[in-house]
């Protein structure tokens, strides 16, 4: 039974390994989390002032984007800028990630 333990992945990579590993996931989210939010935010801005001032001054906007209208168009895009940046960042964190500990090597 102890030979068994001995060859798992987790005893040959040692414990050590794995929570850097698992450290290192939880800072590649993290980034990509507040990437996210910045863009969400700056992404809000954007959308509202142009909507809430189309809404004022046009009238075609006045008659047909009630409330409920303008603040899906601005969640909406807060959303996707959130998904589409946070998704890209935890992808760019983790490719720069996984090339950080190989050094080039010649066969």
């Amino acid at each position: 039974m102890e030979k068994n333990v001995a060859q798992s992945p987790l005893e040959r990579n040692g414990l050590a390994s794995l929570d850097q590993k698992l450290a290192l996931a939880k800072r590649c989210s993290r980034e990509g989390v507040m990437a996210g939010m910045k863009a969400a935010a700056v992404a809000t801005i954007a959308t509202a002032i142009p909507t809430l001032a189309s809404v004022r001054m046009l009238p075609w906007a006045r008659a047909n984007l009630n409330p409920t209208a303008q603040a899906l168009i601005i969640s909406t895009v807060a959303g996707s800028a959130y998904f589409i940046v946070a998704d890209k960042t935890v992808l760019a964190t983790a490719r720069r990630n996984s090339f950080k500990n190989h050094t080039n090597i010649q066969i």
